[in-house]
């Protein structure tokens, strides 16, 4: 059991009588489908179909969201999030907010807003004190092992939601609704196989932690070939947990290490099947 204050996330307020329509029109998933307190995981991407953020997306109210969105993806985030908000009734405001994470955890706290996920629920401002009693690496380690992709700026704007198995997860991605920006290149992934990577986690013995957009190595016949993408990384006690982009194609069998090591990194199973 974890209570963890998640320090690393920023709460953004959406308001406004075109919020939903806005962001209808923005996001992955559909949200005239989301019901007034319930969440879900939303990328919201480039023109290309880039992910530029990624974020748990709340109904407050008819016309209020609020999205928890990674420190690191606020700045560019929120740029592209409103760009096209000028004709709109929407306002986007950052407000300070207490945020507090519940892993194996059955107990309620009162909150102004929490809601629930997998096996964890997430509390916004707190009525009243919340013992804290593990760090953020538990969350991250959370993500690893659910298949949760944790996106910062290191990796913004560089992959297609399926290539970080998002399609997989909650309502993030909706094939049934209208136009919404990279829509195009997103459908494309899904109905034409234009996707070829997915999101694979691995764990290994070690105490070092690799950097975030690093690569892993794959053996080959003729040695050891630099591949993937690092998009998270936790070591905890000794065991490192990793999430890879790789190409999808992988099978169990192949061999992958950290780079100029002899740490062999274990493939480990996810909690969903990636068509």
């Amino acid at each position: 059991m974890a209570v963890i204050l998640l320090e690393p996330y920023r709460l953004l307020d959406i308001t406004g009588v075109d919020a939903e329509k806005y962001l209808q029109g923005q996001l992955t998933c559909d949200v005239s489908k989301l019901a007034v307190g319930d969440s879900t995981i939303t990328a919201h991407c480039d023109p290309k179909g880039k992910i530029m953020s990624v974020f748990r997306l709340i109904r407050v109210a008819e016309t209020q969201f609020y999205a928890v969105m990674h420190h690191s993806l606020v700045e560019i985030g929120l740029a592209q999030l409103k760009k096209y908000a000028v004709f709109s009734k929407v306002t986007f405001t950052i407000v300070k907010a207490e945020i507090i994470g519940l892993i194996n955890e059955d107990k309620d706290i009162s909150a102004q807003i929490s809601v629930a996920f997998a096996n964890r629920k997430m509390f916004i401002n707190p009525a009243s004190a919340v013992q804290i009693n593990a760090d953020f690496t538990q969350w991250q380690l959370a993500d690893i092992q659910q298949g949760y992709p944790m996106l910062t700026d290191k990796t913004q704007g560089e992959f297609i939601p399926q290539a970080v198995n998002l399609q997989a997860l909650e309502q993030t991605i909706s094939f049934q609704k209208g136009c919404y920006i990279g829509q195009e290149t997103i459908a494309r992934a899904k109905y034409r196989g234009a996707n070829k990577r997915a999101m694979f986690a691995f764990k290994a013995d070690t105490d070092f932690t690799p950097e975030i957009g690093g690569e892993i190595e794959m053996q080959l016949e003729s040695g050891w070939r630099a591949t993937g993408t690092i998009l998270s990384a936790v070591n905890i006690d000794g065991v490192l947990w990793l999430q890879v982009v790789l190409n999808n194609d992988i099978t169990p069998e192949q061999v992958f290490r950290l780079p100029n090591s002899e740490v062999r990194l274990q493939l480990q199973a996810l909690p969903y099947e990636l068509n």
